[in-house]
């Protein structure tokens, strides 16, 4: 796999947050010492976008609680990326969605665990946060900016998908984006009753590809690679890139299962690089190399770029290059991140020799 083959870039802008949601991967009390400087910010995105042009998702934490946001975002704009936010919501007042516009961002993902303000508020840890995501989004959306709504989904809120994306469909968000539970930061201390089994998680992902064809809303699995499997069985592939929604900057697209390492990677707030903000290990530094020399040189890279790396069920399953397993639960739950996948139904079959498509 090719530098140029960097798709989307997330960068942890600041572990400060005003909520403490209880899956949240961060641990750390004190998360906020040695963050990157705004020099050091600056650099990093000069080395993105010396590697190409991806999409960079400004996360954290929550991204709006770092003071020169609206200068990085103007740097990350002028080096030709696109710029995506990623907020729970409940900072989005008039002006700051005035900003949002006048900034370029193409797309805002704000998060909803819940179709109801008493789920979304229990799991966020903050009564009224519910009300305030809908209403920053609100905002957004009638400043022409794009958003999609982010769900963790887990037994507290499994029945309330369908009336979550009606709900989606309603405001005017363009997708709707399923997020799985990786067990590691604070979601370690979600109880086994709380998460979905591997049937329950197969059949939620069938249920969110059946959804592909509808027009209205773009949908996709997050942490949940086997959501591309399902969707190849079904047929939903085509609509699932984009080709029935517009892929509107490339924001709306449906490739492979498990990018982590092989088009996505995920910068931490100290600068630290790794596959994805699920998977803790360390593949370089930014204090330490350049962006372009991590993402060409790193062994872990290169060992999640080969399917062939999979073991397990994983790695004899025909569908190894459509999915790969998710190597972050991999990792939470066995310690080596190309073990087969935890919590996949999915039996396996023998893959395809070397050389032939599955």
């Amino acid at each position: 796999m090719h530098a140029a083959d960097l798709r989307l870039v997330f960068w942890e802008t600041t572990a400060a947050c005003n909520l403490a949601c209880k899956h949240c991967r961060r641990l750390e009390l004190d998360a906020t010492r040695d963050e990157l400087t705004t020099a050091e910010a600056k650099g990093m995105i000069d080395g993105i976008a010396a590697v190409g042009k991806p999409i960079l998702v400004f996360s954290g934490g929550e991204p709006l609680m770092r003071p020169d946001l609206w200068e990085l975002l103007a740097h990350a704009k002028a080096a030709g990326l696109t710029l995506a936010l990623a907020t729970n919501g409940t900072k989005v007042d008039d002006e700051i969605a005035g900003r949002i516009a006048a900034a370029g961002v193409a797309r805002v993902s704000i998060s909803l665990d819940g179709a109801d303000a008493a789920t979304h508020d229990d799991f966020r840890g903050q009564v009224g946060s519910f009300d305030a995501a809908l209403a920053g989004q609100a905002r957004l959306h009638a400043r022409g900016v794009g958003t999609q709504v982010n769900c963790t989904v887990a037994h507290h809120n499994r029945d309330q998908l369908p009336a979550l994306r009606e709900r989606c469909i309603a405001i005017g968000a363009e997708a709707l984006h399923l997020f799985v539970v990786v067990p590691v930061g604070c979601g370690v201390e979600l109880t086994d009753d709380m998460r979905l089994s591997a049937d329950e998680v197969e059949t939620t992902l069938t249920w969110l590809a059946d959804q592909a064809d509808d027009p209205r809303l773009f949908v996709k699995a997050t942490c949940a690679p086997q959501f591309a499997r399902i969707a190849r069985q079904k047929g939903k592939l085509p609509a699932l890139r984009g080709h029935a929604h517009g892929n509107k900057a490339g924001v709306n697209a449906t490739t492979r299962g498990c990018l982590a390492g092989s088009a996505v990677c995920f910068v931490s707030a100290k600068g630290e690089v790794f596959p994805c903000g699920y998977l803790p290990v360390e593949c370089g530094h930014l204090r330490k190399q350049a962006f372009p020399e991590i993402w060409r040189d790193s062994l872990v890279f290169e060992k999640l770029r080969d399917p062939d790396e999979l073991g397990g069920t994983c790695g004899d399953c025909s569908f190894s290059s459509t999915c790969g397993g998710c190597r972050a639960r991999a990792y939470a739950l066995t310690g080596d991140f190309l073990a087969e996948e935890p919590d996949c139904a999915y039996p396996g079959d023998r893959r395809s020799p070397p050389g032939k498509s599955n």
